[in-house]
């Protein structure tokens, strides 16, 4: 793995004259980068500097991507393995990821990412997958806000703005109603159609990956606050969206711990109470997780 440089906490994104500039662009951005994060250099690096993060900060996470069943092996009781879905051609019919499911392999659906290959929440592709969630139970995050910067000139040629809408997930709530879903990278900047929804459909959640840290903390707190602002709040799960930047995960809690319209509770809410609510985690697994 060649080490990447990161840029967090962007102050200003850089301009570009024609879209087929936008590459060498970002590159010669990210050398004036103010806040530069490297990543690791094997995927072994990644998982382990995770792990010490996961135990300095007594910290439990839904994970996924190509290393999900390794990662779970290695720690068990801090990973709750989701199985990443692309569209892509190459993902698993709706049968074997019930075998996958009901073998306890995984517990959770997500990162659906099917923004990147073009996809609405509402494409016909994920009906099945809907369907299957909804029956046994599962928990769904999928992707609905910002990917890289500029990301169809980057290698994601169906990738489209106009998919940050949350509102194409409104028909799937409908039908189905017992559905667990969270939309991560909080639908951002759609802020008003995200509080549309919010207020229409209360079983809905969010995390806030990704802009938590792509974003100024002005930017980030300011989106941030008028979810909460709104009274909700209690839907606002946390996220990192590390990939090989396991340093995401302090810059990310800064984020958050710097908050000053947040209360305590609310910062305690975000960090832990509403994910165990919407994972619906066990009394006994509660008290594991604060040592008890």
């Amino acid at each position: 793995m060649v080490p990447m440089t990161l840029c967090v906490f962007n102050e200003e994104f850089p301009a570009t004259p024609t879209g087929k500039d936008w590459g060498d662009t970002l590159i010669a951005a990210a050398k004036k980068c103010k806040y530069p994060l490297v990543s690791e250099v094997t995927d072994d690096d990644v998982m382990n500097r995770t792990f010490d993060l996961f135990r300095k900060h007594n910290m439990y996470g839904v994970t996924s991507g190509r290393l999900t069943e390794v990662w779970h092996k290695a720690e068990s009781r801090r990973v709750i393995p989701s199985f990443y879905l692309r569209g892509d051609g190459a993902d698993p019919s709706p049968d074997s990821l019930r075998n996958l499911f009901t073998q306890g392999r995984f517990k959770v659906l997500g990162e659906i990412a099917v923004q990147y290959n073009g996809m609405a929440p509402d494409d016909p592709f994920l009906t099945p997958y809907w369907a299957l969630a909804e029956e046994l139970d599962i928990p769904v995050g999928i992707h609905i806000g910002p990917g890289p910067i500029g990301a169809p000139y980057l290698g994601w040629d169906k990738y489209r703005a106009k998919l940050h809408s949350p509102l194409k997930l409104e028909e799937i709530l409908v039908k189905h109603p017992k559905l667990r879903v969270y939309i991560m990278h909080a639908a951002w900047p759609m802020v008003n159609e995200l509080l549309a929804l919010l207020w229409t459909h209360p079983q809905v959640y969010l995390d806030i990956s990704g802009i938590v840290t792509d974003l100024s903390k002005p930017a980030f707190h300011s989106y941030l606050e008028q979810i909460v602002k709104a009274g909700f709040c209690n839907r606002v799960l946390y996220g990192s969206d590390q990939m090989i930047w396991p340093e995401l995960i302090n810059k990310s809690i800064e984020a958050i711990e710097s908050a000053i319209f947040l209360s305590k509770k609310q910062k305690r809410d975000i960090f832990y109470n509403n994910a165990a609510r919407f994972l619906k985690l066990s009394q006994k697994e509660i008290d594991m997780h604060h040592g008890k």
